[in-house]
């Protein structure tokens, strides 16, 4: 890599300080700023797994450094466990979105989670207090102690009695999945003191919300979702200051946790169209959720107040055809997509989840969970009637002892 390049890798990493810029400039923008510069529009992808160096003595010392607090080395990349120059644009811009110092990706959200766990029980700093309802893999990985973790479950008015000598780390998720129950997060930071606040900041994005604004010092967001935007991408991402983004790499590195440069990529160009998505598939799940609201064949809807694509609804038909129904919205796992998703939290996303924790969670065995997408709201709404009516017609099959919930309008 010449010297120009090194500069230029330099610069995607650390880039100058410059005037705040608006949201939607920043995600167009951020991570790009230096491609004019060399003669680029479309940020390059950078497939190397190694990179040349005949200053072997000087690898050791940057070695060194990096073993030593994890910051990124000087120079030219190392090795693609180490960082990569694509997947370092990918990692400034969301630093730049979400407000924080730094942001370091994963292969995954679980992956992005999992490292955040392991750098704090390296530290001595096993148990976990959190606040359900969580993604549901999110849930089982604290409740089954995989990482060694122990965790303590109470609801935000409890945290600070949770709190522990040995407390590393609060994890909430808000607005949370699947019922898209909102916390305060200023009042949840307040609670936490000296302990580090982690927000899954997945459904809102930063489009909605800034949890570092808010006293978070950790932003977790499962990119495959509305950062991607595409159904196309598996990555995971933690916003964070630099000391604890440190902590991270040096976690990666050692784990392989590594995001692919492709995916880097893809993430960079979905967070160009970030804000413009988020908005439009808010305007169209807020219609959906007070025509859901106001139709008898639906028990409940869960629409958070910040807004956003997401629409959790109960029915008092068979919840099972109303999946079964679906002909134009895509019945699939996940969500941020630009096509309308729909599960049954019960059966999949949320099937790891205890049964009584679960529904003690407020995700009962008649919620569906819907992700809306970017088509047009008369189309989807003919698809949800459609499904309905035939959830209604098998209604009586789903069981006659299910509870029936009067509808919290929107």
């Amino acid at each position: 890599m010449d010297s120009a390049s090194t500069h230029a890798y330099d610069d995607v990493r650390r880039p100058a300080p410059r005037a705040p810029r608006a949201l939607a400039t920043e995600a167009v923008h951020a991570g790009r700023d230096d491609l004019a510069r060399q003669g680029l529009h479309a940020p390059p992808i950078d497939l190397s797994t190694t990179y040349p160096s005949y200053d072997s003595r000087g690898e050791a010392e940057r070695i060194d450094a990096f073993a030593t607090t994890g910051a990124e080395p000087d120079g030219p990349p190392v090795y693609g466990r180490l960082g990569n120059p694509t997947v370092a644009r990918f990692e400034t811009a969301l630093a730049r979105l979400e407000g924080t110092e730094s942001a370091v990706a994963f292969a995954s959200g679980m992956a992005a989670l999992s490292a955040v766990l392991l750098v704090r029980a390296a530290q001595g700093l096993r148990h976990v207090v959190a606040v359900r309802p969580l993604y549901g893999c999110s849930d089982h990985l604290l409740t089954a102690g995989l990482l060694g973790t122990e965790v303590t479950w109470t609801d935000p008015a409890g945290i600070t009695d949770a709190l522990r000598p040995d407390t590393g780390l609060v994890l909430v998720e808000s607005p949370a999945n699947p019922t898209l129950a909102e916390v305060d997060l200023r009042a949840v930071a307040h609670a936490c003191g000296s302990v580090p606040l982690l927000v899954d900041n997945t459904f809102a994005t930063p489009v909605l919300q800034r949890p570092a604004a808010a006293g978070a010092r950790l932003v977790l967001h499962s990119a495959t979702k509305y950062l991607g935007g595409h159904g196309d991408v598996l990555a995971g991402v933690v916003a964070c200051d630099e000391e604890f983004a440190g902590r991270l790499r040096q976690v990666r590195f050692a784990t392989g946790g590594v995001l692919h440069p492709l995916a880097g990529y893809l993430l960079l160009r979905g967070l160009a169209t970030l804000p413009v998505r988020v908005r439009a598939a808010s305007a169209t799940a807020a219609d959906l959720a007070g025509r859901l609201a106001a139709d008898p064949r639906v028990a409940r809807v869960h629409y958070p107040r910040i807004g956003g694509a997401m629409v959790a609804f109960e029915v008092h038909g068979d919840p099972h055809a109303v999946i079964a129904g679906v002909r134009l919205i895509t019945p699939a796992v996940s969500l941020g997509s630009v096509d309308t998703l729909i599960q049954h939290p019960a059966s999949i996303s949320h099937r790891i989840v205890d049964a009584d924790d679960r529904r003690g969670a407020g995700v009962s065995d008649r919620l569906l969970r819907m992700s809306v997408g970017l088509e047009d709201v008369e189309d989807l709404w003919a698809d949800l009637d459609a499904a309905l009516g035939a959830a209604a017609q098998d209604g009586g099959r789903a069981g006659s002892g299910a509870r029936r919930t009067s509808s919290s309008g929107v």
